[in-house]
């Protein structure tokens, strides 16, 4: 019975209930009522209990849609621009994922105590999606092949750490690209010259 697809208005009440809290977690903390996250997203607070019967379990769903949508942006942006625009795309993604996270740092605490472990697979789902894009850059020629993903992944995550500034992260993140950007055999030879 678990396994069986949702219907598609229920599939958008999950949507709705997951965007809400979402919303509703990151403003207003871990203790932000269910009824109003219920409320807010059009349903009842049966609808809202059915799909997550406890608030650890809506937390645990809201933090791995965020998720999930980051790693799967990776093929669905590959198959719609060049590697390189692609992987510029998903760093984006990334830090707004890390804003997220970092908004639902006070629920995902109380999911933790709880003793669950939201991020069990977190980084490994990550930096897979990351090494695809990288490697597909690498194979169009417009990042460097010298650069392991977890260093990229690592300066990412710096970059998200550093600040809360989407401008600024913006700034880093062109830096950061910059810096994996293939250049021609000589380049940084002559340069000292």
């Amino acid at each position: 019975m678990a396994d069986r697809p949702l219907r598609a208005d229920a599939q958008r009440n999950r949507r709705r209930i997951l965007e809400v809290a979402l919303r509703a977690f990151s403003e207003d903390g871990a203790d932000v009522p269910l009824d109003a996250i219920a409320r807010e997203a059009g349903v009842g607070s049966g609808t809202l209990y059915r799909h997550f019967p406890t608030r650890e379990a809506l937390v645990e769903a809201v933090y791995h849609n965020e998720l999930t949508q980051l790693c799967e942006s990776a093929d669905e942006l590959l198959a719609k621009t060049t590697a390189q625009e692609a992987l510029r795309a998903w760093m984006g993604g990334f830090l707004h994922y890390a804003r997220t996270k970092l908004g639902l740092s006070e629920a995902l605490g109380v999911l933790i105590a709880s003793g669950a472990n939201p991020y069990e697979h977190s980084r490994a789902r990550i930096l897979a999606a990351l090494t695809e894009l990288l490697e597909a850059a690498i194979v169009e020629g417009s990042v460097r092949d010298d650069m392991a993903p977890f260093d990229v992944l690592t300066s990412l995550s710096g970059i998200a750490l550093a600040s809360t500034d989407p401008q600024q992260h913006e700034r880093l993140l062109d830096l950061l690209l910059d810096g994996l950007q293939r250049r021609p055999k000589g380049l940084s030879d002559s340069a000292g010259s």
